[in-house]
């Protein structure tokens, strides 16, 4: 069996309110899939669907081939790490770990040999006798995950668990959940509002928005090939332009280009995404290049791996957000500047009005 979840016409409404209107949704063996949208998606009340904490209004849900609809979250072979991870202070990290071990009257030799297994995966095992108290933020994150883990769980849920944590910590986590899944070989189903974490750890992303399913797909084709307006504007950061479309070319504000990436929307307006580091730009010499448009620089940031130039062109008419690599010595292009600009139009991304 290739698939761990089998959601199947699946709403859940709350009175007259829908949080979630009827979705399909496979989720394969051992991936890790991404629940990822703004607060208000949906993504959350899927999640819990999924742990048994909340029954759906419509549809089925199946587990490793089992219809666990009706299910209890403790009869699911399913665990969830909550944002807020749910530790007990009053409990050392070894004993937070055995807690779910022991509810069930596991046998000590057992517990102690199982928790010691996660506590190692998780890098902890020297902190077994620590309190909650006296962990970083990034060791309770483990702790919480070894909680999860020791249960040998078929899927493991995460509720934004990183959100608590700094950037630097965060990433480091990101990683880390990399690696305790390649080790475990279990299904992670994760939930975030933030890109990055979904580029990062997802071997699929499920973007959510207002309840329904926009767009499914692994990062790279999620980034570079959006098939809505929201999708384009949600992951990642872009430029949007109207234009016209038509006979396999776009005319923009800026120029008429002839290869634009393939589009199933009809000739007439459009909108179309340009990412900012398809754009280049450079000092006007006084001449244009064949492809070339005039811009005006209108502010900078300087974020120490790339440079990021808010450019007026089209007199004055469009910002264009460019993303530039900077390198030792280089000089940030000044607000005032004239700069020539070039796109690279089969980067485009055309999409419906």
């Amino acid at each position: 069996m290739t698939n761990s979840i089998e959601l199947s016409g699946i709403s859940k409404s709350y009175g007259g309110l829908t949080a979630l209107g009827k979705l399909d949704l496979t989720i394969k063996r051992n991936e890790i899939l991404t629940l990822l949208g703004p607060s208000g998606c949906g993504k959350t009340t899927l999640m819990r669907i999924i742990a048994g904490f909340e029954e759906p209004t419509t549809g089925r849900v199946v587990i490793d081939g089992k219809d666990a609809t009706r299910l209890a979250p403790e009869h699911r072979p399913v665990n969830m790490v909550f944002q807020k991870y749910a530790l007990f202070p009053h409990l050392d990290v070894f004993d937070n770990v055995a807690f779910g071990l022991r509810l069930k009257k596991t046998a000590k030799d057992v517990i102690k040999r199982e928790v010691t297994r996660v506590l190692e995966l998780v890098q902890l095992e020297s902190y077994k006798s620590r309190w909650i108290s006296e962990l970083s933020g990034g060791q309770a994150q483990r702790v919480a995950l070894a909680r999860a883990l020791v249960n040998r769980p078929a899927v493991l849920l995460l509720d934004e668990p990183l959100a608590a944590l700094d950037l630097k910590i965060r990433h480091h986590m990101l990683n880390e959940i990399k690696r305790i899944h390649e080790e475990t070989s279990t299904t992670f189903v994760y939930v975030t509002h933030d890109q990055d974490e979904a580029m990062i750890l997802s071997d699929r992303v499920v973007l959510l928005n207002k309840g329904g399913i926009e767009q499914i797909g692994g990062p790279e084709e999620m980034y570079w090939s959006p098939r809505t307006l929201f999708a384009a504007k949600f992951f990642g950061d872009t430029n949007i332009v109207n234009g016209t479309y038509g006979q396999g070319s776009v005319e923009l504000p800026f120029g008429r280009y002839s290869h634009a990436a393939k589009s199933e929307v009809g000739a007439g307006p459009v909108n179309v995404s340009i990412r900012p580091e398809t754009l280049t730009l450079a000092p006007a010499q006084g001449y244009l290049g064949e492809g070339e448009f005039l811009g005006k620089v209108k502010d900078t940031s300087f974020i120490g791996n790339r440079v990021i130039y808010r450019v007026a062109v089209a007199g004055d008419t469009i910002d264009l957000k460019c993303q530039q690599l900077p390198t030792p010595g280089s000089h940030t292009l000044t607000p005032g500047t004239q700069v020539a600009m070039r796109c690279k139009p089969e980067s485009f991304v055309v999409l419906p009005v």
